[in-house]
């Protein structure tokens, strides 16, 4: 069954010949925080721009709620609720007549609660009469946030939603988009911001150079490509690792006095203390150990480097 959002065979090629995007195809279900990762220029805000109709494709299919964006555009836009990265707002409205008119735009009915139970639940209520010029970037992200929301769309793209937020406003939004979800929305999020992504995501998608490397499940993605390191302690440096141990994936740091094993996340305990019957046997004594597993930071930098390795 196609997801709330389906792409198909998609691709963007510029007047120029700057091919933006290689052949997308992807789904997203509904309900689900997607997260989509990728460095500056790699086809992101063009994927998003294209789903909400502001970019037109050069092959390929894009549905919304099961309505095509080219041919039914007004039903797949009515679906769609967009947060661009770029504060733009009426610099001299209330919170809340810009958000109203922004319901007004989708043709939705006035509904004065509606709007305020959406202010409240972004924090904005006691900032309803302000002019947007008086708030500080952050509240004013929050209004973006508002307005994509007043029409009461089932679909929200949050373009690097929390760029130039604060932390605590950070986590704040990060309880507004898991409200959004426990209500159904479904949320496609890019950021900068990895440990937004590793908080917040049900899936993963990492694009490069207008290409999706990957889509997994966050959990298994770290599961597959995490690494663990196991950290010994030593009580005496070791100017050299002893010829019994070369086998074994070790490195020497902190003058000798660190030994790091890397291992595959999935791999079994066997391995571990196979290493530590090896380590007694040749006479090295640590005072501490402890492990440390890749976060999904470590992994989308692996993957990012090595498809920019690979030829184009």
């Amino acid at each position: 069954m196609a997801g709330v959002i389906s792409i198909s065979n998609l691709s963007k090629t510029y007047a120029s010949g700057f091919q933006a995007l290689k052949t997308i195809d992807l789904d997203i279900d509904k309900g689900e925080i997607f997260a989509l990762l990728g460095p500056n220029g790699a086809g992101k805000t063009t994927l998003i721009s294209i789903i909400c109709g502001l970019v037109t494709p050069s092959t390929g299919q894009v549905t919304v709620e099961g309505h095509d964006i080219a041919t039914d555009y007004r039903a797949a836009r009515q679906a769609i609720g967009l947060v661009p990265q770029e504060l733009k707002t009426d610099a001299f409205e209330t919170v809340w007549a810009t958000v109203n008119f922004s319901r007004g735009l989708f043709g939705k009915p006035k509904d004065p609660r509606f709007v305020e139970d959406l202010l409240k639940r972004l924090s904005l209520w006691d900032k309803k009469d302000n002019r947007i010029m008086t708030l500080s970037g952050g509240m004013k992200r929050r209004v973006m946030i508002a307005k994509a929301l007043s029409h009461e769309p089932t679909v929200l793209f949050l373009d690097e939603p929390t760029a130039g937020v604060d932390v605590e406003l950070r986590r704040d939004m990060w309880h507004a988009m898991r409200d959004l979800k426990d209500k159904g929305v479904t949320i496609i999020l890019t950021t900068h911001y990895i440990e937004e992504a590793e908080e917040m995501a049900d899936r993963v998608g990492v694009i490069n150079k207008g290409q999706l490397l990957l889509v997994e499940q966050k959990a298994e993605l770290m599961r597959k490509l995490g690494k663990k390191e196991l950290i010994l302690q030593l009580h005496e440096p070791l100017a050299y690792l002893p010829e019994a141990l070369s086998n074994y994936p070790l490195e020497l740091k902190n003058g000798g006095l660190e030994l790091i094993y890397t291992f595959d996340a999935k791999e079994e305990h066997g391995a571990i203390a196979s290493l530590l019957r090896g380590l007694a046997a040749e006479g090295v004594d640590f005072k501490d150990l402890q492990t440390k597993q890749s976060s999904l930071e470590d992994i989308f930098v692996s993957l990012v480097t090595e498809d920019s390795k690979e030829p184009a």
